[in-house]
């Protein structure tokens, strides 16, 4: 079983930078960032990377987000730059790892205004 514990997240100014980590007790291949707004609505797709490196990224964060690896760390990082207030949500980073898909327990970025 893969543990995996983001951190990075807390209040930030809008137009700051926050660099998130998601740090996995194993290995893992394909991990993803997920984010929920507050008010329960649903979790969306942020951005993906490969075991090989290959990255995809939600439209609404394309040139703001970069999604990164480190292999040896097992650790996977979404840098965020240029944030907003619509950004504020509760980050989870999920990964796959031998059949199974495993979730963190998320970290919450405020954007204030």
């Amino acid at each position: 079983q893969v543990q995996l514990v983001e951190s990075g997240g807390g209040l930030v100014q809008a137009g700051g930078s926050l660099r998130l980590s998601c740090a996995a007790s194993g290995s893992i291949f394909s991990v993803g960032w997920y984010r929920q707004a507050p008010a329960g609505t649903q979790r969306e797709l942020v951005a993906v990377i490969t075991s090989g490196g290959s990255t995809k990224s939600a439209d609404f964060v394309k040139g703001q987000f970069t999604i990164s690896r480190d292999n040896a760390k097992n650790t996977v990082y979404l840098q965020m730059n240029s944030l907003k207030p619509e950004d504020t949500a509760v980050y989870y980073c999920t990964a796959s790892a031998s059949g199974m898909t495993y979730w963190g327990k998320g970290t919450l970025v405020t954007v204030s205004s």
